[in-house]
């Protein structure tokens, strides 16, 4: 399909970036690969565009480069210092093939201190019972749900979201996520860098 051909082609685009940030700064795959948590192999795929990005993967790469994801997904730095307006249905949105769709809602402002995602979790009934996909990336995050249900998992705890509910969590500890209701769930995803500072800001 068109539309999947679009996906991968960004998947590429979006892979040679990182390729050359990290051969610019002298970061081995290996280096890439602990920072990111997957194995070399697997690190190799994302930066050839052979593997659909999780959200975790894209923040742990921008920490450790010391960039803004915008960086990665665009090739091109936020601007703006004073204030960043972004209207309903705006925003930088983060493709992904299936699963959970991120819309960045501050993606022109620089040295934020925080990541503010709206996200649209999509409800997969196959994958209904299945263990959660679990992912790590340094930082705190507040997830607060708009609508629809979402179960979730940190470390070995296990609760439903609803509407209305938030959760505030250290984010260094594996946790997971997938809508419950067949509508699916939108929820607003607050990323807050490692020490408080903007997300690779303090990062060697």
């Amino acid at each position: 399909m068109v539309e999947d051909h679009l996906v991968e082609d960004r998947l590429a685009e979006i892979g040679g970036r990182i390729r050359d940030l990290r051969e610019v700064l002298g970061i081995s795959v290996e280096d890439m690969a602990e920072a990111t948590g997957t194995a070399a192999d697997e690190y190799r795929l994302y930066e050839e565009g052979r593997k659909d990005f999780s959200f975790s993967f894209l923040f742990n790469c921008a920490q450790r480069f010391g960039v803004d994801m915008e960086d990665l997904l665009t090739g091109e730095s936020p601007r703006l210092s004073l204030y960043s307006l972004v209207r309903k249905g705006e925003g930088m949105t983060i493709a992904r093939r299936h699963g959970f769709r991120y819309r960045n809602l501050a993606f022109l402002f620089k040295q934020r201190l925080a990541e503010p995602f709206l996200v649209e979790a999509g409800y997969d009934a196959a994958r209904a019972d299945e263990p959660l996909t679990m992912n790590t990336h340094e930082g705190q995050e507040f997830d607060y749900v708009l609508s629809g249900s979402l179960r979730m998992q940190i470390d070995r705890h296990v609760f439903t979201l609803q509407e209305g509910d938030a959760v505030y969590y250290d984010s260094s500890h594996p946790h997971g996520m997938t809508a419950e209701t067949e509508a699916g769930c939108r929820f607003l995803a607050v990323v807050m860098g490692a020490g408080g500072g903007r997300p690779g800001g303090d990062r060697a």
